[in-house]
């Protein structure tokens, strides 16, 4: 069964370029593990919400738009050994490159599908 996890950022106003160089990167070779797709995708019709939002969650500052990621993989015990890989890559550790937002307001976490329509039946 498939594996998703996900990712929450807030990502500076004009850092789009920046960010979608480092996610190009991530995306190579996260697919080079195993991984089937990511999606990075630009806050576009957010709305601020009474308790809490895609804003509040990552404290977000007035001139930050929010960034909601996903990367799907065939399997967790795919996606548990990429993961080991990948932080282990020396372009994956801290500093390797440049964070083009703050990664302290980041938030991610792996998730179980209770719902797929995307894979195929067979």
């Amino acid at each position: 069964m498939a594996y998703v996890d996900g990712f929450v950022v807030p990502l500076p106003n004009g850092r789009e370029g920046d960010y979608r160089k480092m996610a190009e990167t991530f995306a190579k070779k996260a697919q080079e593990q195993g991984a089937i797709g990511t999606i990075e995708a630009l806050g576009d019709g957010l709305e601020h919400g009474h308790t809490t939002d895609f804003f509040k969650a990552v404290k977000a500052q007035d001139n930050e738009n929010v960034v909601f990621s996903f990367i799907l993989w065939p399997s967790k015990d795919v996606r548990d050994a990429a993961w080991k890989k990948l932080m282990a890559d020396p372009e994956m550790q801290p500093g390797a490159q440049p964070m083009p937002f703050d990664g302290k307001r980041m938030f991610w976490g792996g998730f179980k599908p209770l719902l797929n329509t995307l894979e195929k039946s067979g």
